[in-house]
């Protein structure tokens, strides 16, 4: 069919007016000097867009286009031609139906890629067209990790450690970009990346190495390298994050600035010492993540106007609650961003420091030379500040500068790990501040979760059971069931039904009232039942609204706020 067509991509791109004639002879040169397909040059110098491609391959041709995260693939097609060949013409295959083979393909017109597949699999080629990044992504998933680790056997032999005076360095007789255990542990990383995981866990186990990525919260195993690799695996991580080799004894921590086509990622390194070797895990922090618009937090409208007025209170401390993954370090930075400015002196006291923000002075706590967050809040305190953001409060000392420096004119940040904000309450007496001192300071805080979300391509009605029921009506406002969903799991979402994540939050200000409850010693579960009659939204609450908007399913909402949670 494609052979019959005398027109080429360049020329179709030329006639609707999208690309010069100076422009086609110049990605022309770079196709004959690259050999990568001429749709792929074309986005790549931006003479036209990716939907604009799609939409003139699909204009001129009888060719379907094709959502590759909506289809199920085999990975046993996906991987029957060889990788250079799926690389070099930015191809693969979504299906396999008898001798027919469906090819998704940037380049659709592009009558080599068709017949050196066709020449391969022995199988009559159907193309369908793709995006350029989703096929690249997807030859990433299916071929990357696997060819790697096929290298780094056969050329295990190769690989020495070897003592440079101080320094340790991983040899092999060609390049070091070029070897592949680097190739592998960038695979690794770059899945990571792509899956939009949070962390990378490399956990040494008897019989192997177990690769394991967060993604949404949850731990999935993406695959297990042979044990005599692992060795090499760990090296080359702990030389990206300028650790000593040598040492397998203690923990070390380091970090590395991780390229990913446009993308800079930094990545926190952690190893400890278990008996079967050095576990690593790696913490992926992504700017545009981690620093996001104020109103992108997950609040609702009535919370964020608390939030935005109690944020710009002269004085006071305000506390953003919750366990470790929750996303109070996002809160925190994207609300000192929002409210730096050149008139304002921001300092922060970190363990560690997890982004650099521009304009805010960042202390990194380090126990090594003592420098403690209570030693480095004092000096803080000497320093002129306006806002001062404390990473965590974790004994009495800290607890008692970040109070009084609240009453002194500071707006000071902190975090807590207690599972709501009632609890921070009681968690600060308990550790011995003074409760004429606590409502003096304390302006409010924020106890927040992150919850899933449902896969937008799977999703569908569920029917929740008889206790999800109860819950959901004694969390409601409403006496009337609405409809719930779930997602039922498929490619896009790696079959967990979910995809993407938001945040609840319930915010405790402490009005005049409360402060009355709390100077009374109230219990938590009385100042719980005054908050839910003055028709505070608490996190079980804020999370039933989601479910019932059916952004989230009620079993999410169950696991994630009810745990450990007063009134749970």
């Amino acid at each position: 069919m494609l052979r019959s067509r005398k027109m080429r991509l360049g020329d179709l791109a030329l006639e609707a007016g999208l690309i010069t004639e100076e422009q086609l002879q110049h990605v022309l040169t770079v196709q004959k000097e690259t050999k990568k397909p001429l749709g792929s040059i074309l986005i790549d110098y931006g003479f036209i867009s990716e939907p604009q491609l799609i939409e003139l391959l699909g204009k001129h041709l009888d060719i379907p286009h094709v959502n590759l995260s909506r289809v199920e693939i085999d990975p046993a097609v996906a991987t029957s031609i060889p990788l250079d060949l799926a690389r070099r013409y930015r191809v693969i295959p979504i299906k396999k139906e008898g001798k027919r083979l469906t090819l998704a393909m940037v380049d659709p017109m592009n009558v080599e890629a068709l017949d050196s597949a066709a020449l391969f699999t022995g199988c009559d080629v159907r193309p369908v067209i793709a995006g350029d990044s989703s096929i690249c992504n997807l030859i990433e998933q299916y071929y990357g990790i696997k060819e790697s680790v096929e290298k780094v056997r056969e050329s295990e032999n190769v690989y020495h450690i070897r003592s440079m005076g101080s320094e340790n360095v991983l040899r092999q007789k060609d390049s070091v970009e070029e070897e592949p255990i680097v190739r592998l542990v960038n695979s690794i990383i770059l899945r990571a990346v792509i899956e939009e995981a949070s962390d990378i866990h490399l956990e040494p186990q008897g019989d192997g190495l177990r690769v394991r990525l967060r993604i949404d919260g949850i731990l999935q195993e993406l695959f297990s390298p042979p044990k005599n690799i692992q060795p090499q695996i760990i090296s080359r991580i702990k030389i990206m994050a300028s650790m000593d080799i040598s040492e397998k004894r203690l923990p070390q921590d380091g970090r590395v600035l991780f390229t990913a086509g446009n993308k800079k990622i930094n990545l926190r390194v952690s190893t400890l010492p278990t008996i079967f070797g050095e576990k690593v895990v790696l913490r992926l922090l992504n700017r545009e993540k981690i620093v996001v618009p104020l109103d992108s937090l997950g609040f609702n409208p009535i919370d964020f106007k608390v939030f935005e007025t109690i944020i710009k209170a002269n004085s006071g401390m305000i506390l953003v609650c919750g366990p470790t993954g929750c996303g109070k370090s996002t809160t925190l930075y994207s609300t000192l961003n929002y409210l730096n400015s050149k008139e304002k002196n921001i300092i922060t006291v970190e363990d560690p420091v997890e982004y650099h923000l521009k304009g805010i002075n960042q202390v990194q706590v380090n126990l090594k030379t003592g420098l403690t967050f209570s030693r480095a809040l004092r000096t803080i305190l000497r320093q002129d500040p306006n806002i001062i953001m404390v990473g965590e409060i974790r004994d009495l000392e800290t607890a008692q500068i970040a109070t009084r420096a609240a009453l002194t004119g500071h707006l000071v940040f902190s975090t807590l790990h207690t599972n709501d904000a009632v609890r921070a309450i009681t968690r600060l007496l308990d550790m011995g501040v003074e409760d004429y001192l606590l409502v003096s300071s304390v302006v409010g805080i924020v106890a927040q979760r992150l919850i899933r979300l449902i896969c937008p391509h799977c999703k569908e009605e569920h029917r929740p059971l008889e206790e999800e029921k109860k819950l959901y009506l004694f969390y409601s406002d409403s006496d009337i069931l609405p409809k719930f969903f779930k997602g039922t799991g498929c490619s896009y979402c790696n079959h967990t039904g979910y995809k993407g994540r938001t945040a609840v939050q319930e915010i405790l200000f402490l009005s005049e009232e409360l402060k009355k409850l709390i100077l009374e010693r109230t219990t938590p579960d009385e100042i719980l039942q005054f908050i839910r009659i003055k028709k505070n939204n608490t996190l079980q609450q804020e999370g039933m609204k989601r479910a019932a908007e059916g952004i989230t399913s009620i079993s999410e909402v169950i696991r994630v706020t009810f745990q450990g949670s007063l009134g749970g």
